[in-house]
């Protein structure tokens, strides 16, 4: 073994020295759609023996750069779980660096999930990554962090239990992260949205909602890029069953094409200049089959929708070329020449002719694929199959021939990648390297975005777009004018005057509490109560740009909900719950909307759970900045109900979630359920008003302590706490929450006189 590893680093050093590297810097390679641009002289079969392996499992892709390998990952079983992010010598196999990624708050179960991949910023060597948890990370190549952006605590990024994740993707300066999110204001309401960032600030540049509100479920289709009538376009599928056109370098949304009934994870691909290749698993729009592959003709002109209107255009039906009966939940395809290789979810392999949708060939390769994608290498198929297993197919005119297979410890829920020669692949138990036989490498060279340039000025873009920003504190602003497709035309814009700004389509006529000062900088006046709005900027030549922003309190922070009007009207339901009049949640709070209102119980106006809708029986709400620490939540709680239904009332806590479990009558600490929850009996008695209180309190060696207590509200507080958690690592800081779950919208759940103090 030793003297095998010795002669394939020799070869591979030999190679680096001759070639040039073919970097994989994203999860589907240089072309977008699974194909890489090596050929091989004198290739050979794969040995049964990898060159090496690295211990961290994995479910994803790795990307490979300037002879290094990036894995995301994870390691250990349950309690003892940590997400890495893992930088690898691609010769020898040895660690160069790792970073532990904390999981919280998240629904991730890691026996099912599929996460996504790394990208690779070629211009800057920069890593990005959005881990389970939403947490969006940006390193340097040599492992330094350059940013962190807590997207579920800043943003409403929401979770599912599949870990829908995908990858980041790079536009120009730009980065760019597509999921479900529940912000606040306009933005409450769950969608799934596209944020881009600034690559290299991680300042938010613009977001979009293509497709439609409310989502059926999640998605991690990862976008795929190109120009398109001189402006530059993603395209993926959605959480809301549709397949989306949008302008990634100002978010304007163009076209959406219905054709599912839930959630889409495969990414697209294109072809011809001319089509766009989905597929997906669920029920179709327009019949009762399930799963489908289709065929969308792409508009060659493309509209953006005219202000005040937002949503795009939808295509019509005669948009579809042709479509396919075949299923696959989370696999994308890959396009070579004028045919379409997929995997299905029956653990098939089909080929099917790209132009007529007719199909060429199919072949058995295993009982079941779930989340795995294929990758074509100079004419050869490498499929890892969900048993653990991987298949090398090479595909002719009227069938494919199965040429080798290749047993793996663990499952294949990922694609394979490959650089120089060398396929890596990821199972659930360990990272593989199997250097491709061969004499030589040629590598087709890339192909180039085509860039248009910029024309006449049309708006402004500030950057950031949306703010917080504490009472007391201010924030600056870069201003720079941009055209109507979106490209920059000045960096530095002057001059401009601020006004304060309700958007026409807002239901709530809301201002920020703040005013730019003469630098250009947005101020919050100290002491200010929180406030959330936008503002317009218009600079000397009639440009236009809006930003929004919410004013936050530092601790303390108290609220009883009296000061609202409830002046809206909630219509009786088919269970039999009454009309009644409610306020819309504080608007600065994040992932409120249509979650919770405002509402009276018991002669008192308190937070409530909303029955709108049932995906959202399950909700929780952040009311402060992710950066606070140390801190003591307490209010008043009730949950409606009798001995047999109840439902779940919680805190979030510096990122752990500290919860009454109605009807399992305990107290709970979790983070993410699989790795860290504990209970204490505590029986919960509906319709019964009760005081609750939470603490963190984190030691210098890095450990820390949960604390909860429940006592009948009016009776004295107790000295013992009803649960007390010891963690190793504690999570050190963390935007305090509310949290609700009314199984089925039966019974409410309500706080009250809710106040966050410093410990």
């Amino acid at each position: 073994m030793a003297l095998q590893r010795l002669l394939t680093c020799a070869a591979f050093l030999a190679l680096l020295d001759s070639t040039r590297a073919n970097d994989w810097t994203n999860w589907r390679g240089p072309l977008q759609n699974g194909v890489s641009l090596e050929h091989y002289t004198g290739a050979g079969k794969l040995s049964e023996t990898p060159a090496w392996t690295y211990p961290a499992r994995g479910r994803g892709t790795s990307v490979i750069c300037d002879g290094k390998v990036i894995l995301w990952g994870y390691r250990g079983q349950t309690s003892d779980l940590i997400e890495l992010l893992t930088c690898i010598d691609a010769i020898t196999g040895r660690k160069v660096w790792e970073h532990e990624l904390p999981d919280y708050l998240s629904d991730s179960i890691y026996n099912r999930y599929s996460i996504g991949a790394p990208t690779i910023d070629t211009e800057t060597r920069r890593i990005y990554l959005v881990s389970n948890a939403g947490t969006f990370y940006c390193f340097e190549f040599d492992g330094k962090k350059v940013f962190e952006l807590p997207l579920m605590e800043s943003l409403g990024r929401m979770t599912f239990p599949n870990s829908r994740v995908g990858s980041p993707v790079i536009e120009g300066d730009l980065v760019l992260v597509h999921y479900i999110f529940s912000n606040w204001g306009a933005d409450g309401p769950a969608a799934d949205r596209i944020y881009a960032f600034d690559k290299k600030s991680g300042e938010l540049v613009w977001w979009s909602l293509p497709g439609v509100s409310p989502p059926v479920d999640s998605s991690f289709s990862t976008p795929v890029l190109e120009t398109r009538d001189g402006k530059r376009v993603a395209y993926y599928t959605t959480g809301c069953g549709h397949i989306v056109c949008v302008n990634v370098r100002n978010g304007k949304p163009y076209w959406k094409f219905p054709f599912c009934k839930n959630g889409v994870n495969p990414s697209v691909v294109l072809h011809g200049g001319d089509k766009l290749i989905a597929i997906h698993n669920d029920e179709n729009v327009d019949s009762s089959e399930k799963g489908r592959m289709t065929a969308i003709k792409l508009p060659s002109k493309l509209t953006a929708p005219v202000p005040p209107a937002t949503e795009s255009i939808t295509l019509e039906p005669d948009a579809e070329l042709w479509r396919f009966p075949i299923g696959a939940t989370s696999s994308s395809p890959v396009v070579v020449g004028d045919t379409i290789y997929q995997l299905s979810d029956g653990g098939e392999i089909f080929a099917i002719n790209v132009n007529t949708g007719v199909l060429i060939w199919k072949k058995k390769l295993s009982n079941a694929n779930l989340h795995s994608s294929l990758l074509y290498v100079d004419g050869l198929l490498y499929c890892p199959m969900m048993e653990g297993k991987l298949v090398v197919v090479k595909p002719g005119a009227a069938d494919g021939e199965i040429i080798q297979e290749i047993k793996l410890e663990g499952e294949c829920l990922g694609a394979p990648s490959v650089c120089d020669g060398v396929l890596y692949l990821t199972t659930t138990e360990k990272f593989y390297s199997f250097p491709i036989p061969n004499s030589g490498i040629k590598t087709d060279s890339a192909p180039v975005a085509q860039i248009p340039a910029a024309g006449k000025a049309a708006a402004l873009q500030i950057i950031p777009a949306e703010v917080t920003i504490l009472a007391g504190e201010k924030q600056a602003f870069r201003i720079r004018s941009v055209d109507e497709n979106g490209f920059v035309v000045s960096d530095d814009v002057k001059g401009v005057k601020w006004e304060s700004y309700i958007p026409p389509t807002a239901k709530v006529k809301a201002t920020m509490n703040a005013a730019f000062n003469d630098a250009g900088e947005l101020a919050v006046p100290a002491g200010s109560p929180p406030s959330a709005g936008a503002f317009k900027a218009t600079s000397p030549d009639g440009l236009t740009g809006v930003i929004r922003g919410r004013g936050l309190k530092n601790l303390p922070i108290s609220e009883d909900f009296e000061g609202y009007t409830l002046n809206e009207e909630f219509p009786a339901d088919p269970q039999g719950n009454a009309a009644y009049n409610f306020a819309y949640p504080p608007l600065p709070w994040i992932g409120a909307r249509f979650k919770f209102q405002v509402m009276e119980k018991d002669g008192n106006k308190v937070f409530g759970k909303s029955f709108d809708r049932l995906l959202f029986q399950r909700a929780s709400v952040f009311i402060a900045p992710p950066h606070l620490r140390d801190y003591t939540m307490q209010a008043d709680v009730l949950t409606e109900g009798n001995a047999r239904s109840k439902s779940d009332i919680g805190f979030i806590h510096q990122r752990y979630l500290i919860c009454l479990r109605g009807n399992a009558g305990k107290l709970e600490v979790s983070s993410n359920l699989e790795r860290l929850k504990q209970e204490a009996p505590f029986k919960l008695t509906a319709n019964k008003w009760y005081t609750f209180k939470t603490r963190v309190d984190a030691n210098e060696d890095g450990s820390g302590v949960v604390k909860g207590k429940v006592w009948e509200k009016g009776a004295a507080e107790p000295d013992a706490w009803t649960i007390e958690v010891k963690v190793p690592r504690v999570h050190q800081n963390g935007s305090p929450g509310l949290f609700g779950f009314t199984p089925l919208n039966q019974r409410r759940m309500y706080i009250d006189n809710l106040s966050v103090t410093q410990n």
